[in-house]
């Protein structure tokens, strides 16, 4: 059975490892992996694929940056030839990057099946180029693998509750849990002149935070507040200095005094960051998993999360971007004991081995025809209608 596993950019890479790991454990498997080049400089791509055991790519597009339109195109192209030529029984696409919705696209219209790792995630932002990717690689696949309850909620909701959806877990976990001791002799904190507990994290790199010049400059107002009572460690994504620089606030970041403004990190170096920091402010969505299962609190500068169960557990606070709702959730998050906090169902370090084990005993197959459980609920809410 040939399995096409499909990474883009660096979100990508800690869902994959877990299962590109999983595969060995059935003989019957051949796994292959297809890096489509979205992201592509050492920081971002080669860094997490040598610190994460990920084998090399058997196959790289090299697709490079650009516009979305751009990249979809680009992806499609360069990765047609390549399916029809490899001939797979499934592709696996993980996450909500461009590559993902691409890729799975190309292959449904080929008669490949597909399989989404971590399907059902919605935030009901239409604004998001990850919810249209999202929404878009659900309606098309034939596996759907869900990694928290919300997702089998949202797919019910929109008629996909049929016999290849199962909730797994969450795979980006595993590769937490696995890579958690080695992550704890990274020097970061020494090579920072940092001790656990006594500073913050922020990322922000969101278009809807940081190509509004308005918005852009709230935050930073009320960040500077929260830097004054928790040092900020800010691994800075390469786009949001761009637009600091563009919209004249750099000099207003800069006078966060004692500020640490560093590159993006590798994967151990920012892990072990996160677990010994007293608070992260984030607009990430990886990031708000991550902070549950290390029982980190965490507060989330977006409007809307596709991650609700880190909010049911308590370790997640969605602050929005105003700035009176993001100090108040600071300090709220301040004042709780981390060790309240629970984890989300089947958050175990088994997701992936759940996942090969189901695709495993399915074994290679058409692609699905029509999916009966969809197709049978869509006849039936019809007959309802007066």
């Amino acid at each position: 059975m040939r399995i096409l596993n499909v990474v883009g950019a660096r979100p990508n890479f800690m869902k994959i490892a877990p299962l590109m790991a999983a595969w060995r454990d059935h003989p019957q498997v051949e796994p292959l992996l297809l890096h489509t080049g979205q992201h592509y400089d050492h920081t971002m791509s080669d860094l997490f694929f040598e610190e994460l055991g990920i084998p090399r790519p058997d196959i790289n597009l090299e697709v490079r940056g650009g516009s979305h339109a751009y990249q979809h195109a680009a992806v499609m192209q360069a990765f047609e030839p390549v399916c029809q030529e490899l001939k797979p029984d499934l592709l696996v696409v993980v996450g909500d990057v461009n590559s993902t919705i691409s890729c799975a696209l190309v292959a449904a219209k080929l008669g490949v099946r597909v399989a989404h790792v971590e399907a059902g995630l919605r935030s009901f932002e239409r604004t998001m180029p990850e919810e249209i990717n999202r929404i878009l690689t659900d309606q098309i696949a034939d596996l759907l693998f869900v990694s928290e309850e919300s997702g089998l909620i949202n797919l019910a909701r929109e008629g996909l509750d049929h016999e290849g959806v199962h909730f797994v877990g969450n795979v980006m976990i595993d590769s937490l849990l696995r890579h958690l001791p080695r992550a704890e002799r990274s020097p970061v904190l020494e090579d920072l002149g940092l001790q656990a507990g006594t500073y913050g994290v922020l990322t922000l790199h969101r278009p809807a935070n940081v190509d509004d010049p308005v918005v852009l400059g709230r935050l930073l107002d009320v960040l500077a507040r929260v830097h004054a009572e928790v040092p900020l460690v800010f691994p800075a994504h390469p786009r949001t200095l761009d637009r600091l620089a563009k919209f004249g606030l750099r000099e207003k970041l800069d006078a966060f005094k004692g500020l640490r403004i560093v590159e993006p990190m590798g994967y151990f170096d920012f892990l072990k960051l996160v677990r010994h920091s007293r608070i992260i402010m984030t607009d990430s969505g990886g990031i708000q998993e991550e902070t549950t299962v290390l029982r980190v609190p965490c507060v989330t500068l977006r409007e809307t999360t596709e991650r609700p169960s880190t909010c049911i557990v308590g370790t997640n606070r969605l602050a929005g971007t105003d700035p009176a709702r993001i100090w108040a959730d600071f300090e709220a998050a301040m004042a709780t004991d981390p060790t309240a906090y629970g984890i989300p169902a089947k958050w175990d370090g088994k997701a992936a081995q759940r996942i090969a084990a189901i695709v495993a005993a399915e074994g290679p197959r058409p692609r699905t025809p029509y999916l009966e459980a969809t197709r049978h609920g869509a006849l039936a809410r019809i007959s309802r209608v007066e």
